[in-house]
């Protein structure tokens, strides 16, 4: 049996809410990208099946709220109508009105408002906005599930598991949501597209690779072969390492496809792997403290000098994140 520790539970709070980075395109990064096509389907009426029942929506949304900043930045990439964003505490992953930085600036240009602060659920702020669609999260720190009852009175809601989906899958169910499902769509294609081109440019390393957050003295989180970082990753060329299943705890941890490895379990769950990518969850270099760590001093990664940062975003991913994620590895890898 897999356990997950206690020590790595308490962890949770460092990440429950690490989205992902800026906005990027075949040139230098920037906070500019181009705005979906926002033309609306005609099916309407809809009835919408989420986390917390379903949801009616007489006719296509013009004023959307979201409640959760995990989910804002898909709401953005696809063109939809958000009026207003929950935000959280200002951190180093976010602006100073706690919007994260890889949707701040797109946020800003489109005139989203900030529907509360600190995460603290505002139902006054929200009917004060008069949205014609609320969007929220099931889980997570920014999750407002326990309000669906009030939010719903105040307009049709609609709850999302954003952890357990790609970013890919999480914009098309918005745009069935919202009636962007082309712009969903086409907004996938784009990316694809644009990552295909990415792969071009990289000189892979020795493989297989794995993707970690660095936990210190409670080990790692690693993201597994199903996880949207390993996805990502096999998208650019690289070979994703299968940990072997001993050697992990009880269990997923968090989001989609991440597994507790325990400190004792470091070096035989990472020997496989050629090439390590480390997340930094809190700004920062986040590969000197790992290769620092005596428990992982002989891994192959580590006495080869493979061990590279994927950056501050790369725990959460959405299109804006992915694709500045994206850009980091080319950085780091490209001819």
């Amino acid at each position: 049996m897999r356990r997950t520790s206690p020590a790595l539970l308490a962890s949770s709070a460092v990440i429950v809410l690490a989205l992902s980075g800026c906005a990027a395109s075949d040139e230098p990064a920037s906070s500019e990208t181009t705005t979906p096509e926002t033309t609306t389907s005609t099916e309407w009426p809809r009835t919408v099946s989420h986390e917390a029942g379903e949801a009616t929506i007489d006719e296509a949304p013009l004023r959307i709220v979201s409640t959760s900043p995990s989910i804002t930045g898909s709401l953005l990439a696809i063109g939809a109508p958000v009026i207003a964003s929950a935000a959280t505490t200002p951190s180093g992953l976010t602006d100073d009105d706690g919007f994260f930085t890889q949707w701040a600036d797109v946020a800003h240009e489109r005139g989203v408002e900030i529907a509360y602060t600190d995460l603290e659920l505002d139902i006054d702020a929200i009917d004060l906005l008069e949205p014609d669609l609320i969007i929220g999260s099931s889980n997570g720190g920014d999750a407002t599930v326990e309000a669906y009852d009030q939010l719903s009175q105040i307009a049709p809601t609609v709850m999302l598991d954003y952890g357990t989906v790609t970013w890919q899958e999480l914009a098309t169910e918005l745009g069935e949501a919202v009636g962007l499902e082309d712009a969903a769509a086409e907004t996938i294609a784009e990316y694809d597209s644009w990552v295909a081109k990415q792969a071009d440019l990289i000189t892979l390393p020795e493989q297989p690779a794995t993707a970690f957050v660095y936990l210190g003295a409670d080990g790692v989180w690693a993201f597994d072969e199903t996880s949207p970082q390993a996805e990502l990753l096999t998208s650019l060329g690289f070979d994703y390492a299968t940990l072997p299943e001993e050697h992990l705890a009880d269990g997923k941890v968090g989001a989609n496809g991440v597994d507790a490895i325990t400190s004792e379990n470091l070096a035989g769950a990472l020997e496989g792997s050629q090439t390590l990518f480390a997340v930094a969850m809190a700004g920062g270099d986040p590969v000197e403290p790992f290769v620092a760590d005596p428990l992982v001093a002989n891994l192959p990664a580590v006495t080869a000098d493979r061990v590279y940062s994927m950056g501050a975003e790369a725990f959460r991913l959405d299109y804006y994140s992915a694709r500045s994620t994206v850009e980091l590895i080319v950085d780091t890898f490209g001819g």
